[in-house]
């Protein structure tokens, strides 16, 4: 069997953990140059490395299908650059996971495989997908739906350490992305950790910082840059979180129970 990812940030990586740990084929597509913040757990940063590991999976950039089939015979997880959102149709995977996680449909469809899933909102299962996952932090979180689509998106970042929107950083302005510290710092309420033209990028709460943005990456004005942890665990910059781990669990029974027969 094949699993095609649509997206490689850090919760479809978490995602791709689970099926990896499970003996599963994947194959994951993104941006020719992504923007996940959470570039220490996210597959998608093989785009800027060539190689890199998250836990104990590796992924691999990958530009033709030799390359990827070599990837698999190694263990690993070729990521392949696919903007157009086609590889689908190259590879004719047996289960398709929309993860780009854009709270819209940007293109999957219950033909581009046996069996669809999606994650979050904007997917409705029976019209577009087989089976969404829920995404939203809370109760339902990495529940599986067969009928109808997950919770609205809200706007609002989950509750980590009793903050929400202040966790994010966003970039002040378009332009260049510049940052003066990594993720991994500790940094309090008011550094700086990145410029973008000239314009100071500031950390409005203490903690550590979780997700930043590549040197040089461009950005538009209010783009999210940034992520910083109030919990202020180090190691959770290198592992793969709660949320993704959970999100995970609902692709996995989705596929688990498609491939039982228990729904179509």
């Amino acid at each position: 069997m094949l699993i095609l990812i649509r997206g490689a940030g850090d919760l479809a990586t978490g995602v791709a953990l689970r099926l990896h740990h499970c003996g599963f084929r994947l194959l994951m597509t993104d941006l020719p140059q992504p923007t996940a913040v959470r570039r220490t757990v996210a597959l998608s940063q093989a785009m800027y490395d060539g190689v890199t590991q998250v836990e104990d999976m590796v992924g691999r950039r990958c530009a033709t299908a030799e390359d990827v089939a070599l990837a698999w015979e190694r263990g690993e997880v070729p990521v392949v650059a696919d903007p157009q959102g086609t590889a689908w149709k190259e590879y004719r995977p047996d289960v398709l996971v929309d993860a780009i996680l854009a709270k819209k449909n940007l293109g999957t469809a219950m033909n581009q495989a046996t069996h669809v899933v999606a994650l979050g909102p904007g997917f409705t299962a029976g019209v577009d997908c087989h089976c969404v996952v829920e995404t939203m932090r809370g109760h339902t979180l990495g529940r599986c739906i067969h009928q109808g689509s997950a919770i609205p998106n809200t706007g609002v970042p989950g509750n980590i350490g009793g903050y929400t929107v202040e966790r994010v950083l966003r970039a002040p302005c378009a332009g260049v992305f510049e940052p003066v510290r990594v993720i991994g710092d500790m940094v309090q309420a008011g550094d700086t950790v990145a410029y973008v033209a000239g314009q100071p990028v500031v950390t409005a709460i203490s903690g550590c910082l979780r997700g930043l943005l590549p040197q040089g990456c461009e950005v538009t004005a209010q783009m999210k840059a940034g992520d910083v942890d109030p919990r202020c665990e180090k190691a959770h910059c290198y592992t793969v979180s709660d949320k993704a781990l959970a999100i995970g669990g609902g692709v996995l029974e989705s596929i688990v129970r498609w491939r039982s027969g228990q729904y179509a």
